[in-house]
């Protein structure tokens, strides 16, 4: 039994997710879909970076695997974030390693399309595969959903699938609040926080 691990933001699931996950599902037994996870307490941290919640983002990811694949919220962050640094020598981080194979049994991988995350992986023995990085990435597919928000010419209903397409649409308001905000998040070691929750 090999289980295929994707720790990514997904925010929104965009035809580069469909096109990786789709490669792990013929590559292992189990795919574990792990949508990154921000959390204050018992509430999730939204962010312009952000702007989905789990529950949106697992629904887009079912809408079109159905329960083929295995969605989980163990790749879960808690504040104050700043605990999981630095990275190796933080118990923290060790405990998030523990998380991320939650239910996992046999033989597993991981899966990134950057080496630097590839480097990380392999130090916390999560046996990365380094794949190709797509040109699409989900940064420009949010950018073009706020400039659309703010009504400038945006074509990112081709960047993502149908039934994502209708998600996001049911939940645009989430859009809106967001295209015109300041974006609240730091970058650490390559990797974006919350700056809510960071020190807290």
């Amino acid at each position: 039994m090999i289980t295929a691990l994707y720790l990514a933001h997904l925010n929104p699931v965009t035809n580069a997710h469909v096109e990786i996950i789709n490669e792990l599902k013929n590559n292992a037994d189990i795919v574990k879909v792990m949508p990154v996870v921000f959390k204050l307490g018992e509430s999730e941290i939204n962010s312009k970076s952000f702007p989905f919640n789990f529950e949106i983002r697992k629904k887009m990811l079912t809408s079109i695997f159905g329960n083929s694949i295995l969605v989980t919220d163990d790749y879960a962050f808690f504040a104050p974030f700043k605990k999981y640094m630095p990275p190796l020598l933080s118990p923290r981080s060790w405990e998030l390693r523990k998380q991320i194979l939650r239910g996992v049994q046999g033989d597993f991988f991981s899966y990134t399309g950057d080496k630097a995350e590839g480097y990380m992986l392999k130090i916390y023995r999560l046996k990365p595969k380094v794949g190709q990085r797509r040109t699409l990435s989900a940064a420009s597919v949010k950018k073009s959903l706020y400039d659309s928000a703010l009504g400038m010419e945006s074509n990112w209903k081709k960047d993502v699938p149908e039934s994502v397409v209708r998600i996001i649409e049911e939940n645009w308001d989430i859009i809106k609040k967001f295209s015109d905000s300041e974006d609240k998040t730091t970058r650490i070691l390559g990797m974006k926080f919350p700056k809510d929750g960071w020190s807290k």
